[in-house]
């Protein structure tokens, strides 16, 4: 019978109507710091690449020339690319922001920010990412970098966030990701059209990366 079967989703069994008020809060937060900032880069990657990793030190190389143009730098607030980032920025006196995420497993902020905050809701902190920046910038990373890539991409290409520099560092780690969007998803299956796979740039070096960045910010 129908009503025997379990449940495929649990809801809690009370709403918390409340919670509205939380998320409406961090919005405001999370708003006021992002206003603070005319021009700002977001870095994207692994939280778990360390000091001595080739993306580590070519993230904080281009971080600090991007803040000694003028943009603030701002990532997830974390270890790895995220602290090699904003630790670019820190280091040349421009303005190193962390927008993190409060996890059960602890997630520390990396020593090198000059603002912070921490969001109880994803979706909230993604929502600050998205508005927070007139460049995006993808290292090497997990399902996080990923999600966020095509976040960005998907904003774009519905016309829902202007057009922005969305930039791939690093032709090893996402060559076989953009062979595959090319090969499979727009020539063997359709699902995109050939003008989306001019949405991101992919670069190999810091200078490739500034010199592309500062030829094509337009605010």
């Amino acid at each position: 019978m129908p009503e025997d079967r379990p449940l495929l989703v649990c809801k809690p069994r009370k709403i918390e109507s409340w919670r509205v008020f939380k998320i409406m809060s961090e919005f405001v937060e999370g708003f006021d710091i992002i206003r603070r900032h005319g021009l700002a880069v977001s870095f994207f990657g692994s939280a778990r690449a360390t000091l001595g990793d080739d993306s580590y030190a070519y993230a904080e190389e281009l971080a600090k020339r991007l803040s000694k143009k003028g943009f603030a730098v701002v990532t997830g607030g974390s270890s790895g690319i995220m602290q090699a980032a904003n630790k670019g920025a820190f280091e040349v006196g421009g303005a190193s922001v962390g927008l993190n995420i409060n996890l059960p497993e602890v997630q520390t902020y990396n020593p090198y920010l000059t603002e912070k905050f921490g969001f109880d809701h994803f979706f909230v902190r993604k929502v600050m990412l998205t508005y927070a920046s007139e460049v995006y910038v993808y290292f090497p990373g997990g399902f996080g970098t990923l999600d966020e890539f095509f976040e960005i991409v998907t904003l774009v290409q519905t016309k829902k966030i202007r057009r922005v520099p969305i930039v791939l560092y690093g032709k090893d780690f996402w060559e076989p990701l953009l062979d595959f969007i090319e090969k499979s998803i727009y020539r063997e299956h359709a699902a995109i059209d050939k003008n989306d796979m001019t949405l991101y740039t992919l670069v190999d070096s810091v200078d490739e990366a500034y010199d592309y960045i500062t030829a094509n910010v337009e605010c």
